[in-house]
């Protein structure tokens, strides 16, 4: 097979649509997780130097409530991608802060290996590390805390919700897996 014709795919047309069961759950999961990270961070931390939502924990939603059973949204790559990421994108900030192009690409592409080699593989996870790089002075402020808030605590609250609503109905199971 040619390079090229690499990029044709291997299948014809989209994935089947999930059943509306699925999108409820879906849906209930990620208005209540979301919901929850963002009233915390409202009632907690509004004012504060703190953060407790960053933008890739709408993707993190995706994962742990709409592909409960993919590999990326178990426990150990929800908690682990955003905390090894955070930390990987500060170190990239303090380390290339001159050159912000180069942090931005370091934070991606490092956090990705490191999470890699974890065994944490969450593309959520990226954009915790390139926000590490581009939040400005309140995330350039928390440093290294930005590891444990808000990239831990709003995962472990995502994952709460997450036990808490994937195992309602009976045609879900979470997680698959937990090491």
């Amino acid at each position: 097979m040619s390079y090229l014709d690499k990029m044709r795919g291997t299948t014809r047309g989209s994935p089947p649509r999930v059943s509306d069961s699925e999108v409820f759950w879906s849906w209930v999961g990620a208005m209540l997780g979301i919901g929850a990270v963002a009233g915390l961070n409202h009632l907690y931390f509004e004012g504060t130097g703190f953060v407790l939502m960053i933008g890739s924990f709408g993707a993190s939603a995706v994962l742990a409530y709409g592909a409960v059973r993919s590999p990326l949204a178990q426990p150990r790559n929800l908690v682990g991608g955003h905390v090894i990421s955070a930390l990987v994108g500060v170190a990239a900030f303090k380390l290339l802060h001159g050159q912000m192009w180069l942090a931005e690409a370091a934070a991606v592409a490092t956090a990705i290996a490191a999470m890699h080699l974890t065994r944490t593989l969450h593309p959520p996870g990226g954009a915790t590390a390139l926000i590490a790089v581009i939040g400005g002075d309140r995330v350039h402020a928390l440093g290294f805390l930005y590891a444990l808030v808000p990239a831990g605590l709003g995962a472990l609250i995502l994952l709460a919700i997450a036990l808490l609503v994937n195992n309602i109905p009976a045609s879900r199971r979470y997680p698959e897996f937990w090491y």
